[in-house]
């Protein structure tokens, strides 16, 4: 471990990145406990604690906590990530999105402009929204939780949480462009990972209250570790289909022949079905806090955490957004048509038509054994939640979000390494070979470390 963060440090380029990744994290974790004004704070955390099990819960987890203290950044970067996935969807229906995505840097780029666009109008629907809930909240004890409501209020809230949105996506955009790793998925991971501590209090209170005895404590970190080994065995499992390239002459040269592999990852959709799921499923339970009916109650107690209705719908809902996003993010027939292009097949079917039908099976059954895993992992910690109340944030959603991308970075910063390994084997005189070699030494000293 220590040879591998020296060898980072010993590459400038890949140091001042995650230097970089890490300083910008800190900004967005600084502007979470900015306020916002025009709201009673104390009141607002009161009722959050009181609806963990609702959207607010879910929102809060989300924005590493700003909605609970009523922040500038309490949009966080949801409106980006949900305007960048609209945006997706629309490039597979829309022919003249799908011709721009086409077109190089310059079509990509007018997209990530479009992208922009949809961020602040969706901020400002979202904005709107959650100020004008806020003016119906009360608390336990019928407190208001806005000072002064009013369209003052609405307009004010509007332009603070659309700016601040904005900044974490420019944020965002900056880690990934300057950084390392995704910076929408980074900033996600950071506000999840800020209430683990304060998850493992409520663990340790609990224990001490007699709530919860050592035995339980001790299944349940059990349960929590193999949940986390499950996700690294599952997210790193691939079903590679051997391509074969034909060979090609040209002049006095021979190109193609080799063999190599078409990857589909088990889990294709990544944590998107969980978290489209967990946002339907949460809507009831948002709405009877301003529905005060007994119909109202009656949906809210079936689609309660834990529930058998809410457990069944839940895992129906990850199945069909697990079909429904892989569908709309791979499509066979394409990839069959390019590697038909570029003369590779796959040994023993014909190109074309029975290529794309082959590949379209293999990935209808990755994306099922995809879903069961995700439904898997998001159900049991469920469970645990409502049987020994543990902190929402140790759910399963959670867990996949924070373990998902530390692989990814992870990976990211392998391939930096291994790149500079690379560049020193290919580098110019005997001395970058040399040198070369013992950067490779060192780094496989590290994976026997």
């Amino acid at each position: 471990m220590n040879r591998w963060i020296a060898a980072i440090m010993s590459m400038p380029e890949l140091r001042n990145r995650i230097l970089f990744t890490l300083g910008m994290l800190a900004v967005f974790r600084l502007g979470v406990h900015i306020p916002a004004p025009g709201v009673d704070r104390q009141a607002l955390g009161e009722f959050i604690t009181a609806n963990r099990g609702t959207m607010f819960g879910l929102y809060d987890m989300f924005s590493g906590g700003a909605l609970e203290q009523f922040s500038v950044f309490v949009l966080g970067i949801m409106p980006y990530i949900t305007a960048s996935i609209i945006i997706q969807l629309l490039t597979v229906v829309l022919p003249p999105l799908e011709r721009l995505s086409k077109e190089g840097q310059q079509g990509k780029g007018l997209i990530t402009q479009y992208t922009r666009y949809a961020t602040i109008g969706i901020a400002l629907a979202q904005s709107f929204t959650i100020a004008v809930s806020l003016e119906q909240m009360k608390t336990a004890a019928n407190a208001d939780v806005v000072l002064n409501p009013g369209w003052e209020f609405r307009l004010l809230t509007m332009i603070t949480m659309t700016a601040g949105s904005c900044f974490v996506m420019w944020i965002g955009e900056q880690i990934s462009e300057r950084g390392i790793g995704n910076g929408s998925s980074l900033i996600i991971t950071a506000g999840i990972v800020s209430h683990f501590w304060s998850g493992v209090m409520q663990i340790v209170r609990k224990i001490e209250l007699g709530e919860l005895n050592l035995l339980q404590a001790t299944l349940l970190l059990g349960v929590v570790i193999l949940v986390i080994g499950a996700i690294v065995w599952i997210e790193r499992g691939q079903r590679r289909i051997p391509i074969q390239y034909a060979k090609r002459v040209v002049g006095r040269r021979v190109y193609g022949g080799q063999t190599t592999h078409l990857p589909l990852k088990v889990n294709t959709t990544g944590v998107i079905p969980p978290i489209f799921a967990s946002s339907v499923l949460m809507a009831p339970a948002t709405l009877a806090t301003f529905l005060k009916t007994d119909a109202m109650g009656a949906i809210t107690s079936a689609f309660a955490p834990g529930a058998w209705l809410y457990n069944y719908s839940y895992i129906a809902l990850i199945v069909f957004f697990s079909y429904f996003y892989t569908a709309m993010m791979f499509n066979p027939v394409d990839v069959a048509d390019n590697l038909k292009k570029h003369g590779g097949y796959i040994p023993g079917i014909r190109p074309g038509k029975q290529t794309a039908e082959y590949i379209d099976a293999l990935l209808t059954r990755l994306t099922c054994a995809g879903a069961i895993y995700l439904a898997a992992v998001c159900i049991l910690p469920t469970l645990l939640i409502t049987q020994y109340g543990v902190p929402f944030h140790f759910g399963g959603t959670g867990l996949l979000i924070v373990v998902g991308v530390s692989l990814d970075t992870v990976a990211q910063v392998e391939a930096q390494l291994l790149t500079r390994h690379y560049d020193g084997l290919q580098g110019p005189g005997g001395g970058g070979r040399v040198a070369g070699r013992r950067r490779m030494l060192m780094g496989g000293a590290q994976e026997a470390g």
